[in-house]
């Protein structure tokens, strides 16, 4: 719903009193959290979408991060809306698996008999694997398991690396422990005696197998990508069953559907913002309806069938069906697919959103339909070999539950395929995934994302795959092999985390690991023994998407140590001049490059074939760090390479793995705000304006032979007139001039470079002002010096921004094995040619780009 201001304002002065106390979530809950976004933008709004959220103890961070604060999520008020919320993020998926759970199940593998003994054996199954597996192990154990309020496998491995030293990402700097989100839950010497710590960070094997456990579960996420909108659109239509002949049926049902998923994946650039808003009341319309469904059936059929969630008419399945019971569990463990949904969401919600919308609705819901299809087939044995969800719905109501349950497995599908959004996303960003173009569908809620390659490919595969099985029972053990190795590779994480971040006794989590081990194992061996019958595709899937993102991995590790061995002399830098031929150009040269110091090989080819470069030059490495997120006033380390009057400086620009990366307008801005907020910064310190305890040499600007200090440039102030302003800068008071206070330039933290014999760590410096009054002369040099670097940056940036970047060609040297050979010179350079390039990634505009060739042997 669209609100003017005026009925805003108007409805504001009765919120608090009137709203809860007759409607506790439906009438504010419709107002999702994109049009809560959408009024927050709005100059006029957001006083009063301000007041709103302080009123409900919610706040939405427009910048970066989860759209809630975690500090604030504790009001009953904010869980109930949020829970409301994760109906249709969350829940989609797992709330439409009594469409097709029992179908899949009795799909020829076992006989019926009067007795009922495996209706209610497989009913026994059902309770206690949703009992166990969403609400015990992910609800009130896995869920806790979050970093920075985030979920999913890569939020579990950044957990696991930031306590343990297993992790593969090159570049890493001991500043980036400074991160406010880079937090650990004790003091890491706390932790040095830990056996299981030791051997991880001993033995490189098991840093390479973690990271393979890690995409191996990334793999299995994208396979649920394909295989969920497939079965839950082709369980829903199969309805249609009833409604005609079944030789029309058998025809219309797959066209139908294939229509369904094209028509679904053509509006994902759209994105999911502008359909969200009513997924929620969807997925709650579907739970009431199963939940209705499944009492008018209990009470109807078979009032007992209470005694079906006993665990002996498990054991007692088991005794009777033998291997056929055994077999048939590929199907039962249907009923928990997409429950790694409530732990890969949890950074749009809380824990206790997603705790209380599972166990106070979803979880009942699904229990009581369970128990109504269960009490309908133990009295229509006659049905058992053409079982369908449909069946146990009445006639009379039979085409609205159609129309909604089409609908309801529409938000399903739309909520996976968004996450395999994501994940991808996440996975490129930790140089684990070639590059893809990443379209931000929204520019008011973060993380709302699209890519083209990815949902065209997914499209294709998910249309072949149901053309191609064109049944329920092939695509439900394809699927439940998908599901069950992603619950495996969550299960082994959590182990881990048990140990190395909660650290508590491996006992603790070796019982975690047996117990459901073995219950995730059972029904993984029932998915993998029907390899023939459908169970065959996920794991082929797996096998190339590992293979090739582990290449890809590789590789860039490989071309990152390359660098790393070939970066040139800062020495080289400072001696090219006009004595050996080399002018310098009007404007700013931006050198990307992995490096976090030294000078790239790739800028010395440039100077070599091209003997000029920029009035102001900057290195650039956009790094990765494992971490959810990065806030900005922390994203940006500054410092200079050379003395002022070379004009050189170093930006590192940090991201987390759920980061969204700023397009080259802003970033253009962005940067050169921080870079004039450093040489300001870097004059005072280094004329005495500002002094800082236990300051040494190493900081000053004077060296002219080694890195200097980088400074991470946040939020800061300068009060007094400004010398200039630059043009499109969002901040311009950060470029102005004057003398800074004490509490201006506190966010400022300073470090070694890497680049020291020994890394120092890192310190928080508190500045003071200088009591002494500064020379007047001193003072007006100085003042002229700082002036001058700024007009430069300001003339440089007005003559135009230039981007440099390597274009690499990569191969193995001789003598490589043929593993290696075969990955790099084949495998990794045919991925190379067929994906984005690194301008696409770092958003670079064509017209700015210079590209260098370069060779990497490796």
């Amino acid at each position: 719903m669209v609100l003017c201001l005026g009925e805003l304002q108007s409805a504001q002065l009765m919120f608090n009193k009137t709203l809860f106390a007759i409607l506790p979530i439906c009438q504010f809950a419709s107002l999702s959290i994109v049009q809560m976004h959408v009024l927050s933008q709005s100059s006029g709004s957001r006083a009063i979408y301000g007041s709103v959220h302080r009123n409900l103890g919610i706040d939405m961070d427009l910048e970066y991060g989860k759209c809630w604060d975690t500090t604030k999520k504790n009001s009953w008020k904010a869980t109930l809306i949020l829970a409301y919320q994760s109906l249709g993020v969350v829940y989609g998926d797992l709330s439409i698996s009594p469409l097709y759970v029992f179908k899949s199940t009795f799909a020829e593998d076992i006989q019926h008999s009067d007795t009922n003994e495996e209706i209610f054996g497989v009913m026994s199954f059902v309770f206690w694997t949703l009992t166990l597996v969403p609400l015990f192990k992910y609800v009130f154990i896995v869920l806790r398991a979050d970093d920075n309020g985030e979920g999913g496998t890569f939020a579990l491995y950044s957990l696991i690396c930031r306590h343990a030293k297993v992790s593969l990402l090159p570049n890493r700097q001991v500043s980036d422990e400074a991160l406010s989100t880079y937090k650990r839950e004790e003091p890491p010497e706390r932790n040095n005696r830990s056996r299981v710590k030791l051997v991880l960070e001993k033995y490189k094997f098991l840093h390479t197998a973690l990271l393979i456990l890690v995409l191996l579960g990334t793999c299995m996420v994208i396979g649920d990508g394909l295989l969920t909108p497939a079965i839950s659109v082709f369980s829903a239509v199969s309805g249609l069953e009833f409604y005609m002949s079944k030789d029309h049926h058998q025809y219309a049902v797959v066209p139908i559907t294939c229509v369904i998923l094209v028509c679904l994946f053509a509006l994902q650039h759209y994105g999911t913002h502008r359909i969200g808003f009513c997924f929620a009341p969807i997925v709650l319309s579907w739970l009431i309806c199963i939940s209705g469904l499944g009492l008018y059936n209990i009470f109807t059929w078979n009032p007992h069938v209470y005694k079906a969630l006993s665990p002996y008419y498990m054991f007692k399945f088991l005794k009777k069906t033998r291997k056929d019971g055994w077999m048939s569990l590929g199907g039962i463990l249907l009923c928990i697919t997409g429950s790694e949904a409530m732990f890969a969401d949890l950074g749009h919600f809380s824990y206790a959103a997603i705790q209380t919308a599972f166990t106070f609705l979803v979880y009942p819901a699904l229990i009581l339909a369970y128990m109504g299809q269960a009490a309908f087939l133990s009295k229509h044995h006659h049905n058992m070999h053409e079982i369908s969800f449909y069946l146990s719905v009445p006639g009379s109501v039979r085409w609205p539950v159609l129309i909604i349950a089409i609908l309801a497995s529409v938000v399903g599908s739309q909520a996976i395929i968004s996450g395999t959004f994501s994940i991808i996303n996440q996975s490129q960003s930790l140089g684990c995934f070639p590059r893809v173009k990443v379209v931000h569908t929204s520019a008011k809620i973060h993380g709302q994302i699209y890519i083209p390659e990815i949902n065209w490919t997914l499209m294709i595969l998910c249309v072949a795959v149901t053309i191609g099985f064109r049944d329920t029972k092939h695509l439900g053990n394809a699927s439940g092999l998908a599901l069950m190795a992603v619950m495996l590779v969550t299960t082994c994480l959590t182990s881990l985390v048990i140990v190395l971040c909660w650290h508590k006794p491996p006992i603790l989590a070796l019982v975690f690991l047996v117990f459901f081990g073995f219950v995730e194992l059972l029904y993984f061996s029932a998915s993998v023994i029907k390899f023939l019958e459908g169970a065959w595709l996920p794991i082929l899937l797996a096998l190339i998407l590992v293979t090739v993102m582990f290449v890809w991995h590789y590789a860039t590790i490989k071309k990152y140590e390359f660098d790393l061995h070939n970066k040139v002399s800062l020495d080289w830098l400072l001696a090219l001049g006009p004595s050996l031929g080399i002018a310098r150009v009007p404007g700013i040269g931006i050198v990307f490059s992995d490096l976090t110091s030294g000078i790239p090989a790739n800028f010395s080819r440039f100077v070599t074939n091209l003997p000029a470069f920029h009035r102001v030059l900057v290195f650039v490495c956009v790094k990765a760090v494992p971490v959810p997120f990065i806030p900005p006033a922390e994203r940006y380390l500054v410092g200079r390479v050379g003395p002022p009057s070379h004009r050189s400086y170093r930006c590192i620009v940090r991201y987390g793995y759920r980061d969204v990366h700023q397009d080259v307008d802003f970033f253009e801005t962005e940067l050169v705000s921080k870079l004039a907020d450093f040489i300001r910064y870097d004059w005072y310190k280094t004329n005495g304006i500002i002094t800082s305890p236990n300051d040494d040499d190493g900081s000053r600007s004077g060296a002219s032979s080694s890195e200097y200090r980088l400074a991470v440039i946040g939020t800061m102030a300068f009060p007094g007139t400004p010398a200039f302003e630059i043009e499109e800068t969002a901040q311009p008071e950060s470029v102005s001039f004057g003398f800074p206070t004490a509490e201006s330039l506190t966010d400022i933290i300073e470090m070694q470079p890497t680049t020291t014999a020994a890394l120092a760590a890192e310190k928080r410096v508190r500045f003071a002002v200088d009591d002494s009054e500064p020379d007047s002369h001193s003072h007006q040099e100085m003042d002229i010096q700082l002036q001058e670097e700024l007009r430069d940056l300001h003339e440089a940036r007005e003559a135009g921004i230039a981007f440099i970047l390597g274009h690499s060609h990569v191969r193995t040297k001789q003598g490589s094995s043929i593993f290696k050979r075969l990955a790099i010179n084949f495998g990794y350079n045919l991925l190379k040619r067929n994906c984005r390039g690194p301008d696409v990634s770092l958003k670079v505009p064509p017209v700015s780009l210079l590209e260098v060739g370069m060779v990497y042997v490796v």
